[in-house]
């Protein structure tokens, strides 16, 4: 599926591709962030995309969700599991052993419906390439949701069995957008039984390597956008000296969660009122 030609005069001739890293997770936030404001101060901005992948387990909650679960704590407090918060929304997302993607939008639809639905065309079409046929879901939206996979919204992709097998979320700002989404291959089924309480989704009969998914994503992307020359640039030295010193933003306070007394919690107060940047 292509943009429509009366879409295509919106973006720059020029696309971006990141290629995929391993990093902390504050470190991915504050560069999805970062590259969302950098569309903004860019004369005719194309779109970026970016894949990673994340050292260790992390569990990224949604912009106005709290760590409500004492299970998730003591995950963290015995060296099982890191907390970070996104600047998108949604419910919680558990990462490790699996594929990011972030897509900066400089001027998408004005209905995020709508945007879904064309990034949506766009994961599917990368995924058949891999066997993987997948369709919107039809769940009602949960703002905050304990676990993003347990349902399935028109934001997300589910397989002909109804699982949901890809989780999205998306942040505006000022007209532009920047949604992530989640495609787990091999998640570790114990820690996201201990974390949720249910099974990870799997792939069935075995999930293809991250590196797979990529590039069927990648040749899928150019399908979108036909009239974008996409260059693979590398995070810069100046981008990377800036995600340095915002990645702290996106951090959850675990002073609590280090603490000797049983009755802790993580205090959230400062990053709840807090607006990232980017």
């Amino acid at each position: 599926m292509s943009i429509p030609a009366s879409c295509r005069s919106e973006f720059g001739t020029h696309g971006r591709l990141i290629p995929a890293v391993a990093g902390q997770g504050p470190d991915h936030m504050a560069f999805d962030a970062l590259l969302l404001e950098q569309c903004q101060t860019t004369n005719n901005p194309g779109p970026v995309l970016r894949f990673y992948l994340w050292e260790g387990s992390w569990l990224s909650l949604g912009r106005h969700q709290t760590p409500r679960s004492n299970q998730w704590l003591d995950l963290v407090r015995n060296g099982r599991l890191k907390m970070v918060r996104r600047p998108s929304g949604g419910g919680a997302v558990l990462h490790g052993g699996g594929l990011t993607y972030a897509l900066i939008w400089p001027h998408p639809p004005r209905q995020r419906r709508e945007a879904y639905r064309r990034v949506n065309s766009w994961i599917s079409s990368g995924l058949a390439r891999l066997g993987l046929e997948l369709h919107p879901g039809d769940d009602p939206a949960l703002a905050g949701s304990h676990n993003c996979f347990a349902s399935a919204t028109t934001a997300d992709l589910v397989d002909p069995l109804g699982h949901k097998r890809i989780g999205s979320a998306q942040f505006w700002q000022r007209g532009h957008l920047l949604q992530h989404g989640e495609i787990p291959l091999a998640p570790s089924q114990q820690l996201w039984e201990d974390v949720f309480g249910a099974a990870p989704p799997c792939w069935q009969p075995t999930a293809p390597s991250a590196a797979r998914v990529e590039a069927a994503l990648t040749e899928a992307i150019a399908e979108l956008w036909p009239e974008l020359r996409w260059c693979v640039t590398p995070i810069s030295g100046r981008e990377q000296q800036l995600v340095t010193e915002r990645a702290a933003d996106y951090e959850v306070n675990d002073s609590a969660v280090s603490s000797n007394n049983p009755e802790a919690r993580i205090d959230v107060t400062a990053w709840r009122s807090g607006k990232p940047k980017g």
